[in-house]
C-alpha cells in the first residue's frame, strides 16, 4: 500500500506537473491478481483498485493500519466498473453488476473478490474511511440509488448524480460515495465549481475512450493548477481544493468524501469570475 501525506495549498504553488501528479493522482488500480492501494493522511481515505481474474482475491491487512483485520476500524464502499464479479463479505456473496455498489460497515473480519468470467474479469474501485459504528452491509444497483439530474445542454454539462452511500439511502459513519453519468455531448462536471472545507473528495474517471482525457482543475479558487486525468485514473483532492473537470467527451465518474459531515449540499460556491 503506498501512503501519501497531506500538502498545504501554500506548497501547492511550486510543485512541478510531475510532483502535482505524484501527490494526487492514482494511476494503475487494476493489476489482475491484486489489491491496488492509496493510504491518504487527508482523513485517512484508502483509494483501492482489484481486478481478480485466475483466482479469488483477499483484502489483507497492512501495518499502516495497525490493526488484526481491515475493516476492524473502517468502513468501505465498493463499485465495479468491470464485468459481473462477486464480493464476499464474511462469506456471503454479493453479485454486482457493471456500476453496481456495495457498502460494506465496520467490523467485517473476510472481504474478498471474485470475477464472473476471468477473461473478462471486474473491476472493483473501493474507497475505505475509518469509522466509529457499525452498519449493515447492503448491495445497491442504480435503481437503488436516490438520483439527481442537473445542467443544461447548452452549458455542455447535463448529467445523472447517482448517490449511492448518503445518508438518504443507507446508514455510514463517514463515507458518502456516488457515481455522476455525463450525458452525449456534455463535458463539464461541477461548473460553476466549489469547495467543501469540512470533507475532501476523491474523483475516479472512467468511461473515457483510449486516447480521452479530462482536464481536472484543482487548487485553491484564485491559485487554479490542472491535471491530465485519463481512463480508470483518480484524483485526491483536498478540502481547501476545488474539483471540476472538463473531458474531451462526456465520461463517468465516482466520488467519495470523507470528513467532517455527510451533508452533500455544504458547498462554498465558486463562481466563475472569482476563479484564476
Amino acid at each position: 500500500m503506498e501512503i501519501r501525506h497531506a500538502v498545504h495549498p501554500d506548497h501547492l504553488r511550486f510543485l512541478t506537473t510531475d510532483s502535482m501528479r505524484s501527490q494526487f493522482l492514482v494511476e494503475g488500480l487494476f493489476e489482475k491478481d491484486r489489491v491496488k492501494m492509496v493510504y491518504s493522511h487527508i482523513d485517512r481515505i484508502i483509494v483501492g483498485g482489484v481486478c481478480p481474474a485466475r483466482e479469488k482475491v483477499s483484502l489483507e491487512v497492512t501495518k499502516a493500519l495497525g490493526v488484526d483485520y481491515f475493516l476492524q476500524r473502517r468502513e468501505m464502499g465498493i463499485i465495479n466498473v468491470g464485468s459481473r464479479g462477486s464480493v464476499f463479505v464474511d462469506g456471503k456473496e454479493h453479485l454486482l453488476e457493471r456500476k453496481e455498489c456495495v457498502y460494506i460497515g465496520m467490523g467485517i473480519r473476510e472481504v474478498s473478490f471474485r470475477s464472473s468470467d476471468g477473461n473478462d474479469p471486474a473491476r472493483f474501485y473501493f474507497n475505505s474511511t475509518p469509522a466509529h459504528a457499525a452498519y449493515p452491509t447492503v448491495k445497491l444497483a442504480k435503481k437503488d440509488a436516490l438520483q439527481v439530474h442537473l445542467g443544461t445542454a447548452d452549458k455542455a454539462n447535463v448529467r445523472t448524480i447517482n448517490q449511492f452511500i448518503h445518508p438518504g439511502v443507507l446508514k455510514s459513519c463517514q463515507l458518502v460515495m456516488g457515481m455522476t453519468e455525463l450525458a452525449p455531448n456534455s463535458v463539464w462536471n461541477t461548473m460553476p465549481s466549489h469547495t467543501h472545507d469540512r470533507r475532501m473528495e476523491v474523483y475516479f474517471y472512467f468511461d473515457l475512450p483510449e486516447d480521452g482525457v479530462v482536464v481536472h482543475l484543482f487548487g485553491e479558487p484564485k491559485e487554479t493548477r490542472h491535471l491530465l486525468v485519463r481512463n480508470e485514473e483518480a484524483v485526491i483532492c483536498p478540502s481547501w481544493s476545488i474539483h471540476s473537470g472538463v473531458g474531451t467527451s462526456n465520461y463517468t465518474f465516482i466520488w467519495g468524501m470523507a470528513g467532517e459531515n455527510q451533508t452533500f449540499t455544504d458547498m462554498d460556491d465558486v463562481s466563475t469570475s472569482e476563479m484564476r
